[in-house]
């Protein structure tokens, strides 16, 4: 397990004008849905940046391992780029953990976001790049994404507002309410780094956590493995997501009061974050109150920095090393 003390570092917040670069760190993906997330980005105000031979593909993986790690570690030295979006989930993310430059990442910190698959890189960057996280939706999730989740995304990399997630309709598994810095996602990802160099520490943080297609028995052996090797040892307090097609939620509900029946924390479940229509974005990193009794998870400050110093060559858009994308997607040259 990788213990890493060092503050936090907070990205700059974002604003109309600024660039967003993609990056596909796992699965190949389609091209429509890319094209009409890119969309919806340029209608927030953002210019897109996407590197050449990002819609390369590799089986099941978008291109090989290296080149899918180039990406991210040359869009976070790049100081032309402001944010940093990942294109979809899918398989792969966890390949690239030994390629990537930490240093570099964590003396540039910028908004990253993803959810599923990136998993990984959400939490080992926060881990060993000491820098917030974004779990939120991705360009291929926005294409069919409601209002109210490209709102949230604004909300919370564009705004200067103390996040609060409510879960209006959530249940109350344990009550209470308990403070520590927010961190998870993905169930079955984060069990895969159990073992690893990579193994996520959640001592006195608060667990957030959900999936998709998983049966009942699998939720039950992964946070039964995850408990035996004991990840879960001092853990602040559990919020749950969603948990699309697995099952039963009152079973999922039943599998985690049975697994964490000897703990007083708090567990809330019903989060409109992950694997669901809504999936309200979450700032990982950052110091947050869970409140299972009033169903709410409330953030104790903005998770980006207001700044009017972006760097030099802020209006520079990378002359001769990427591509921008018109509105459906398409790659063109720069101009």
């Amino acid at each position: 397990m990788h213990l890493n003390h060092e503050k936090i570092k907070i990205p700059a917040r974002l604003r109309q004008g600024d660039t967003i670069g993609i990056v596909a760190p796992a699965g190949p993906f389609d091209r429509d849905l890319f094209g009409r997330g890119i969309h919806i980005l340029q209608d927030l105000g953002f210019n897109v940046f996407t590197p050449p031979g990002l819609l390369n593909a590799k089986d099941y993986l978008a291109g090989s391992d290296l080149h899918r790690a180039r990406f991210i570690n040359r869009l976070f030295a790049d100081q032309s780029i402001d944010a940093i979006i990942c294109a979809r989930g899918g398989y792969g993310s966890i390949r690239i953990l030994p390629l990537l430059d930490y240093q570099t990442i964590g003396e540039n910190p910028k908004v990253f976001i993803g959810f599923s698959d990136i998993t990984v890189l959400l939490n080992v960057l926060t881990d060993r790049g000491r820098m917030a996280t974004f779990h939120g939706p991705m360009v291929t999730t926005l294409a069919n994404a409601p209002e109210n989740t490209r709102s949230l995304l604004m909300h919370t990399v564009a705004s200067g507002a103390n996040v609060e997630i409510k879960a209006n309709r959530g249940t109350t598994i344990k009550p209470g309410a308990a403070s520590g810095t927010v961190c998870g996602g993905n169930l079955t990802t984060l069990c895969h780094l159990v073992g690893t160099p990579y193994t996520p520490n959640f001592e006195d943080k608060l667990l957030f956590i959900e999936d998709r297609a998983e049966a009942p028995y699998r939720i039950d052996r992964m946070l039964t493995h995850m408990k035996l090797a004991d990840c879960f040892k001092n853990v602040a307090g559990i919020a749950l997501g969603y948990f699309e097609k697995c099952g039963s939620l009152n079973d999922i509900y039943e599998i985690v009061a049975e697994t964490f029946r000897e703990e007083s924390f708090p567990i809330l479940a019903g989060l409109e974050a992950g694997h669901g229509y809504h999936n309200h974005t979450l700032p990982f990193g950052i110091e947050a109150t869970l409140d299972a009794d009033n169903k709410s998870l409330l953030y104790h400050r903005p998770a980006t920095f207001e700044t009017d110093d972006r760097g030099q060559n802020r209006e520079q858009k990378t002359e001769g090393r990427g591509q921008r994308t018109d509105d459906r997607g398409q790659m063109t040259e720069d101009r």
